[in-house]
C-alpha cells in the first residue's frame, strides 16, 4: 500500500498522518502485533483504525467505563472484513491482572491509553482515579514485562506541569500537581522510568495537550470542551466558559497523536515527550471558530453568546508545548493546527446531533 492510498481518520480525510515513507515501508514489510488499551475510547479507537489500515495485527482492551462499543463497530465497519480478522478484543479492566496478561499475550508493542481522564472527575473521586490510573498502570507494566513486550508507549498528560509558570512547557521543568489526575500521571512517568531502568522494559510516555477529534464523546459531566461546544451550538444552546475566556490552550488534533504513537512504536527512543502543535489559542478564540463552523448549518448560532462561569479548581491558566524534543528524537511533525483540525472534523461533530455538516 502506498502512502497516497493510506487514508486517515473517521472524519473521512485523505491524509496519511504525516508518516515518513521509511516508517510506512517498515510497517508493511514487518507487521507487528499492537495492544491498544482503552481501544473503545476516543484516542484508542483512532489508533486501532490507523493500525488496521496499516495491515498490523491489533489487540484491543477496554471495559467500556468511558469508551463505547459503537467506536469499535465504526472502526471495523470502515476498515472492512479483512482488517477485522486481524483484530482481537479483550473486554476487561486494567485493574485486573489476568485481563492485562491475556491482552499482552503475543504482543510486540503496547499503546497504553486506558485511564480515567478529567481533572474535575479526579477531584470528585480521587480514589477511583488512583486505582485506575496508577494501580491499573502498574498491572499493565507488569503484564508487558512478563510477556516480553518490546515497547511500552503510554499516555501521560500536560497536567503534570502543574503550577510551573514558564511557557512554553519543556519536558525537564515541571511544577507541583494541581489535581489528583495530574498526580496520577506524574506517578505513571516515575513508574515507567523505574521499569525501564530496573527491568529493561523500553518505555516512552506522551504528555498530551488537549487532544480533540472524531469519536470524542460530547456527553456527560466530564466531556471535553470542543465536542461539548459543537453539541450545544448545534442544538441552539449557549456554551459555558469557565473564567473570562482568556485562558489559553495548545489544542492538538488526534491525527497528530496517531502519527507520534506510530513513530514511537517503531523507535527505540525512551523518555517523556510533549505532544501538541506548539501554538495556543484562548477559549474565546476557540469559541469563535466553533461558532463560525456551526453557523452555516445551524443559522442563529452566531447570535448565541457564551455563559461565563467561575474558574474551576485544578485548571491551569495557560498551556503551550515545546515539541522540539519529539520533533528531534522521534521525527514528529504535527500536520494539522487547531483551526485545520476543527475544519476537518466539524462535519463529524455535527453529525452526532443530526446536523448536516459540510
Amino acid at each position: 500500500m502506498t502512502e497516497e492510498k493510506f487514508h486517515g481518520s473517521a472524519c473521512g480525510s485523505t491524509f496519511s498522518y504525516g508518516l515518513p515513507r521509511p516508517v510506512l515501508d517498515d510497517l508493511f514489510a514487518s507487521p507487528r502485533c499492537w495492544l491498544v488499551t482503552g481501544a473503545a475510547g476516543f484516542i484508542g479507537s483512532n489508533l486501532v483504525e490507523a493500525l488496521l489500515r496499516l495491515s498490523q495485527r491489533v489487540v484491543g482492551l477496554d471495559n467500556f467505563a468511558t469508551g463505547h462499543r459503537r467506536n469499535l463497530e465504526d472502526v471495523l465497519a470502515s476498515c472492512g472484513d479483512e482488517a477485522a480478522k486481524r483484530f482481537r478484543f479483550v473486554e476487561g479492566d486494567i485493574r485486573n491482572a489476568a485481563a492485562c496478561r491475556e491482552a499482552c499475550d503475543g504482543v510486540d508493542v503496547v499503546l497504553h491509553h486506558a485511564a480515567l481522564g478529567s481533572v474535575p472527575r479526579s477531584l470528585e473521586d480521587p480514589l477511583t482515579s488512583h486505582e485506575v490510573n496508577v494501580d491499573g498502570f502498574v498491572h499493565m507494566l507488569l503484564a508487558a514485562r512478563d510477556a516480553k513486550v518490546s515497547r511500552f508507549v503510554y499516555a501521560s498528560s500536560s497536567s503534570v506541569y502543574g503550577d510551573h509558570p514558564t511557557l512554553p512547557k519543556v519536558e525537564e521543568a515541571i511544577g507541583k500537581p494541581l489535581s489528583p489526575y495530574a498526580l496520577t500521571k506524574r506517578i505513571n512517568e516515575d513508574y515507567a522510568a523505574v521499569f525501564s531502568s530496573v527491568f529493561g522494559l523500553s518505555c516512552l510516555g506522551f504528555r498530551y495537550f488537549n487532544v480533540f477529534g472524531p469519536r470524542q464523546d460530547p456527553e456527560g459531566p466530564y466531556a471535553a470542551v470542543i465536542p461539548r461546544w459543537f453539541a450545544a451550538l448545534a442544538e441552539g444552546k449557549p456554551v459555558s466558559i469557565y473564567g473570562d475566556g482568556e485562558t489559553s490552550r495548545d489544542f492538538c488534533y488526534v491525527d497528530n497523536v496517531v502519527q507520534v504513537n506510530l513513530l514511537a512504536g517503531t523507535s527505540s527512543v525512551q523518555g517523556v515527550f510533549n505532544v501538541a502543535v506548539g501554538e495556543r489559542i484562548t477559549l474565546n478564540e476557540l469559541y469563535e471558530i466553533v461558532r463560525d463552523l456551526v453557523e452555516p448549518v445551524r443559522p442563529g448560532a452566531a447570535l448565541l453568546r457564551p455563559l461565563y462561569e467561575p474558574f474551576r479548581p485544578g485548571d491551569v491558566r495557560h498551556s503551550l508545548a515545546d515539541v522540539t524534543k519529539a520533533k528531534t528524537l522521534l521525527g514528529y511533525t504535527p500536520v494539522l493546527t487547531v483551526r485545520e483540525g476543527l475544519r476537518t472534523c466539524a462535519a463529524w461533530y455535527l453529525r452526532q446531533r443530526n446536523v448536516a455538516g459540510g
